[in-house]
């Protein structure tokens, strides 16, 4: 199984443990993921707002121009870079117009797309390629007992079109948990926004979204919420206490990229499990999985 593979800027940030752990979790699934050469940023979120859509889904362009030669799917782990990517992808095979103009814009950089590839998630590439009886084949320290709340976020579902799973209902996030011996939890609100980039403009938004998250998942009796989405994952972990202070609540849950999870289930490095990146400590419910590393 070979894919081009786009990491996105928050993976060289913020989300380190996402890249750390999709990497290790790849390599155990005997995927190869090669990382498309002198990727940038695709735009999502904040540049849009800025500079406008069609400049932003240029920027997007180049990125699939360049992986265009390698003939491979392009596979996403954030899931704002694969909204971004995959709805540029779509007005590449639709809009006959856009893509004219967009190739006109890609020219001056020596980059043509043509449209002919697939973008993907890497959440529906574990399920759908490598495939849930694969992962449970592959777990060696089952999180039996663990109760998770399997939060997909509003942007991982809803590219368009719908690569997988169900926009208001999805449930590969918790077949997933499933597989690695834990307990998926009732979670109503695992597709609702959390506030997404608010968080310096109206931090406000972000933790009342926030709030509501965490009293879903509490409800349900979650102990760890687990994320695609480095975006969803930093806003949880990093306004937590926030909105504890704010709401006199004492959440205290730790959030996880689901392939942290999965790293601590197939026996990988802890290097591979990056639980060192959390603000919110995951030692201490882990423990009965990590051995107490």
């Amino acid at each position: 199984m070979k894919y081009c593979f786009y990491p996105g800027c928050s993976m060289e940030a913020t989300a380190q443990a996402n890249l750390k752990s999709i990497k290790a979790v790849a390599e155990a699934l005997g995927m190869h993921l090669e990382e498309i050469p002198d990727w940038n940023c695709c735009g999502a979120t904040v540049v849009s707002s800025v500079v406008g859509d069609f400049t932003q889904q240029v920027m997007a362009a180049r990125n699939l121009a360049i992986a265009e030669s390698m003939g491979l799917d392009v596979v996403v782990g954030c899931s704002s870079c694969y909204l971004s990517l995959a709805i540029t992808n779509k007005r590449f095979k639709e809009d006959e117009h856009f893509r004219a103009v967009a190739n006109e814009a890609l020219a001056a950089g020596g980059l043509k797309y043509e449209g002919s590839l697939r973008v993907r998630q890497f959440l529906e590439v574990v399920i759908n390629d490598a495939g849930l009886e694969k992962v449970a084949q592959m777990v060696k320290r089952p999180l039996d007992g663990l109760k998770v709340a399997g939060y997909v976020g509003c942007q991982t579902v809803r590219a368009i079109p719908y690569e997988f799973d169900d926009p208001e209902y999805p449930v590969f996030m918790d077949r997933l948990i499933e597989a690695l011996g834990a307990a998926a939890t009732e979670f109503p609100m695992k597709a609702r926004c959390c506030g997404s980039s608010n968080a310096l403009a109206a931090t406000d938004i972000v933790v009342d979204s926030s709030r509501k998250i965490f009293a879903s998942a509490a409800e349900g009796g979650a102990q760890v919420i687990a994320t695609p989405c480095p975006m969803c994952q930093m806003n949880l972990d990093a306004y937590q206490q926030r909105v504890n202070q704010l709401h006199g609540t004492n959440y205290y849950i730790p959030v996880l990229f689901f392939t942290q999870l999965m790293a601590i289930a197939f026996d990988l490095s802890t290097d591979a499990w990056a639980l060192d990146y959390c603000i919110v400590s995951p030692y201490n419910v882990l423990a009965p999985f990590t051995g107490g590393k």
